[in-house]
């Protein structure tokens, strides 16, 4: 059924249907969001990298075939804008896009449904994952955020990040390893609420 809902998919795009594109950017707008926010921390490049990858879709539809799930093709093509835009401005890693100066306003991660890590961290914490998450290295916090945020299988995340499969399950272990600890000691650092009890 999903290999069908692909294959119409690619067929739609070959025939630049506009109906079609309205569709998938009304299904897909909040988790390539999300994802862009994670990957650069920043809401106005996130949503100017959000713009560029439907423009992309626009005139490149034609290339997507409908092997691959739609969402691989799409976050692969929002990842490759990132290291596009990262090379223009001659950073060194994703980690230099993310850290915000003072005077920027924290962004906030468009939710429609709930995901594991969402189910995993609490309605108090979810700021406070979302916080963490931003400080990990990059690629540790892409993974996460393909594996947990998008439901993406370790193999769809291999595709997206062209990195080898074991090298995806390496940094998902490795990520999760550095998660648990900041989020206790982010919560250990916050005060209880309602003062001392």
């Amino acid at each position: 059924m999903v290999q069908q809902e692909n294959v119409a998919i690619a067929d739609g795009l070959k025939r630049n249907d506009p109906e079609l594109l309205d569709q998938l950017i009304e299904l897909y707008q909040h988790r390539l969001l999300r994802y862009l926010l994670f990957l650069t921390g920043k809401r106005e490049v996130a949503e100017d990298l959000f713009q560029e990858t439907w423009m992309r879709v626009l005139v490149r539809g034609a290339q997507y075939n409908g092997k691959a799930r739609f969402d691989t093709w799409l976050f692969t093509i929002a990842r490759n804008l990132v290291i596009d835009l990262s090379r223009k401005r001659t950073m060194a890693s994703l980690d230099e896009m993310s850290s915000a100066g003072d005077d920027e306003r924290p962004f906030e991660i468009a939710m429609d449904a709930p995901s594991p890590l969402e189910q995993f961290s609490s309605r108090e914490n979810q700021a406070e994952v979302a916080e963490v998450l931003m400080q990990l290295e990059p690629s540790y916090r892409e993974v996460l955020v393909l594996r947990f945020h998008e439901e993406m299988s370790l193999e769809e995340i291999a595709g997206v990040t062209r990195a080898p499969l074991s090298t995806v399950k390496s940094r998902l272990y490795r990520g999760l390893a550095a998660l648990k600890p900041q989020v206790e000691k982010l919560r250990s650092a916050r005060p209880l609420a309602g003062g001392v009890r």
